[in-house]
């Protein structure tokens, strides 16, 4: 088996992605482009030895699909301990509700979010009550 261990957010504009992503989640950004000759933001998503991924920010190479095209890309979902909480800093911070939060019976609550940037993610919180 193989494990995703990187994880990239492509924007369109990166700043308001870095603004966004640090209000609602709390992440930090290192730049990281001089590493790699072109612009591109380290995510650090947490501390280690904490379970998780860090991944990377950079420029849209190309143009997002049109709203109600479906995703094109893989699609990572973050784990939190309160889906209402977060749920609302999202809105906050500038995203929209892309499918709402719905029970993983007897598991957890799930729902789906667009960044500022167009981008699908999803909002996971385990709940062995949520039905």
């Amino acid at each position: 088996m193989y494990r995703v261990v990187h994880f990239e957010i492509q924007a369109d504009d990166l700043q308001r992605a870095m603004t966004f992503y640090s209000a609602v989640f709390g992440w930090r950004f290192q730049d990281y482009s001089p590493v790699v000759d072109a612009p591109y933001w380290g995510v650090i998503t947490g501390e280690d030895p904490d379970p998780g991924i860090n991944g990377g920010l950079l420029p849209r190479p190309a143009a997002a699909p049109a709203p109600e095209q479906g995703t094109n890309a893989f699609v990572c979902t973050i784990e939190a301990d309160d889906f209402d909480a977060v749920a609302e800093r999202i809105l906050a911070a500038g995203g929209r509700v892309a499918l709402p939060k719905y029970a993983l019976t007897g598991m957890a609550w799930q729902g789906y979010f667009l960044d500022t940037e167009g981008n699908t993610f999803g909002l996971h919180v385990p709940d062995p009550r949520a039905a």
